[in-house]
């Protein structure tokens, strides 16, 4: 799913973008670009680093039809919302 925005005559897609933390850095994916994802040893270095990534997965896509057709482009007409959050639940005995 991509939305399209215009800046200064200049056309801008929009992907959405997960980022995770764990004890190594951050781990960042678009669910939209299939093996698009970097990681980051800060939060901002994962932002810069997988909007890079993106932009070269873009690039490849230009030369490659069929990855292209992979890629979820969605429609600007109907964007869709992806939300993450943290869901609590009891903790089990066994933790």
């Amino acid at each position: 799913m991509y939305t399209i925005g215009c800046m200064k005559n200049t056309q801008y897609l929009n992907f959405p973008v997960v980022i995770t933390q764990d004890e190594d850095g951050f781990f960042a994916f678009s669910p939209s670009i299939p093996g698009c994802h970097t990681q980051g040893n800060s939060y901002e270095e994962a932002q810069k680093s997988i909007q890079e990534a993106i932009e070269l997965c873009l690039e490849v896509a230009e030369d490659d039809p069929d990855y292209k057709e992979k890629i979820d482009f969605g429609s600007a007409d109907s964007p869709k919302t992806i939300s993450l959050m943290n869901i609590s639940v009891p903790r089990p005995h066994y933790i």
